[in-house]
């Protein structure tokens, strides 16, 4: 049977930096009928588990580690058996929300994830956050698919104003590991809607001169 991307959008707050925003976030679930990786474990365990439906849970897998996208992580791994996978250079984020808590697996530049057939290949993309990357599957949907978490959204760069951000660093990591992917590669972002890789590499010296 065929992989598919599941998805749903959970609720709740971000905070930074003695800041606190409510967010939506985008949830991403890959796999098949049997088994899945969640990619983004934001907000609500118990909506996560209900997406499921019974299928095994492989991994958590982390684009990066600021609270809303990891706050239900540990609870989903609880009750899933699921081990969480977090780049390292993200633990000091990490560790603001869940300093008792720690990952079970590093992530990697280069490393293949493979789930239900599909495999997902590891970009480190740090600007965002140190530890951010976004996961490639060329074999996923149509013309192949990158989640992105808050790297790349539809109009420009995530957001580098807050501790652990850096702007030049992820136009580097927007240019040299994203916009060398296939134009038509569909973009699916940690908030919001997506996009494709050949509609936002046009825009790369205009979000460079503003700064975004």
């Amino acid at each position: 049977m065929a992989a598919r991307i599941d998805h749903l959008v959970t609720s709740g707050t971000f905070a930074l930096d003695g800041g606190e925003w409510d967010v939506d976030n985008n949830v991403w679930i890959v796999g098949d009928d049997t088994e899945a990786v969640v990619i983004d474990a934001a907000h609500d365990a118990d909506a996560i588990f209900a997406a499921l439906d019974g299928r095994t849970l492989r991994a958590v897998i982390c684009t990066h580690a600021h609270n809303d996208h990891i706050d239900a992580a540990p609870a989903l791994a609880a009750r899933t058996g699921a081990s969480i996978h977090l780049h390292p250079a993200d633990l000091p984020l990490w560790q603001q929300t869940h300093p008792d808590r720690a990952p079970e697996e590093e992530l990697a530049d280069g490393q293949v994830l493979t789930v239900a057939g599909v495999d997902l290949t590891v970009l480190h993309t740090p600007g965002h956050a140190p530890g951010a990357v976004c996961l490639y599957a060329p074999g996923l949907g149509e013309h192949g698919t990158v989640f992105t978490g808050d790297t790349l959204f539809q109009g420009g760069p995530g957001a580098t104003g807050r501790s652990f951000s850096d702007f030049p660093t992820i136009v580097d990591s927007i240019r040299d590991r994203l916009l060398t992917l296939p134009p038509r590669t569909e973009v699916r972002t940690g908030h919001g809607d997506g996009t494709t890789i050949g509609a936002e590499a046009p825009h790369l010296d205009e979000w460079v001169k503003r700064g975004h």
